[in-house]
Formats: structure tokens, C-alpha cells, sequence
């Protein structure tokens, strides 16, 4: 390799390095990376509630098995589509372990608040970020989000 070819790759790398950098910010990096077997970002300084109405969920021990049948068709029709009942992936993020993940209180406001969690909080926007397709609100009421929240507990196996 010539003089020339050589100063031009160490330029190209000095400036690759210094573009690529901090500037100065800090930055954790645990806040930004993916949780190893999950399909989306985790952010432990979010607020676990979410935005929105629901502060305090009361949940059904055992599980209320009318509310897990309207839940299944509840996503049925409207959340199929786009996720799986395991952990992966389709176009949202897969549902196995959602309820380990995230509060009750913080599912129910997403599925009822779609837009203003996806505007304001910044677990649904970490999601957004790694399913890079935004989640169309689906004008669940109350009741229709409190049988998907007690179907995604069965499927996390709970009791």
C-alpha cells in the first residue's frame, strides 16, 4: 500500500472513532442494551406504571378462567396478527414472559393508551425502537384489557 491509501485509512478510522464517540455525555450502557432472550429493551429507571388511568390493578388468585376466554378472543381478533404466543418476534414483540416483565398497571395502560405510552414512556418507545413498527391502537376498553392482561397471565403459566 502507498503513503496515501495508508493516511487516508487512518484518517477515515481517527474520524470513525471520534464520530462514533460520547461527546462528552455519559451514558449507560445497561439502559441501552437488549436483555439477553428478550425481545425488547428494558429501561430500570422507567416508570413501571406506564401512562395512563391504571395505578393499581387488582389480579384474580386463581386465575378467573372467563376472563382468560374473552381475553383469547380479544387476541384472537385483534392481536394475533402481529404477536406470538412465545418469545419471538413477529412484527411486536412475543408475549411468553410479558407479565414477568412488565407490571400489570403498565400493560393495561399500553393496550389502553397506546399513543400516549408509545409518546411518553420510555419502555414503549425502547420497544418501538426494536420492533420499528409502531403498535396501532386498538381502542380496547377496560374490561376487553383486563381479559388480555388475565389470558397473557395464563400464558406466562401463572395460577
Amino acid at each position: 500500500m502507498n503513503k496515501k491509501v495508508i493516511v487516508s485509512v487512518a484518517f477515515a478510522a481517527c474520524f470513525l472513532m471520534y464520530s462514533c464517540g460520547n461527546s462528552g455525555e455519559e451514558k449507560t450502557v445497561k439502559d441501552e442494551t437488549p436483555d439477553p432472550g428478550k425481545n425488547e429493551y428494558v429501561d430500570p429507571n422507567a416508570n413501571t406504571k406506564g401512562v395512563g388511568k391504571f395505578k393499581d390493578v387488582a389480579l384474580t388468585h386463581p386465575l378467573d378462567e372467563g376472563m382468560i376466554k374473552a381475553g383469547q378472543g380479544v387476541y384472537d381478533v385483534k392481536c394475533g396478527s402481529c404477536h406470538k404466543l412465545t418469545d419471538e418476534k413477529l412484527v411486536g414483540p412475543g408475549w411468553k414472559g410479558v407479565t414477568d416483565r412488565r407490571t400489570p398497571e403498565w400493560i393495561m395502560n399500553f393496550v389502553t393508551n397506546t399513543d400516549e405510552m408509545l409518546n411518553k414512556d420510555p419502555n414503549a418507545q425502547a420497544m418501538l425502537e426494536v420492533c420499528m413498527v409502531r403498535m396501532p391502537n386498538q381502542n380496547l376498553n377496560d374490561d376487553d384489557a383486563r381479559h388480555v392482561l388475565e389470558f397473557m397471565r395464563k400464558n406466562d403459566g401463572k395460577n
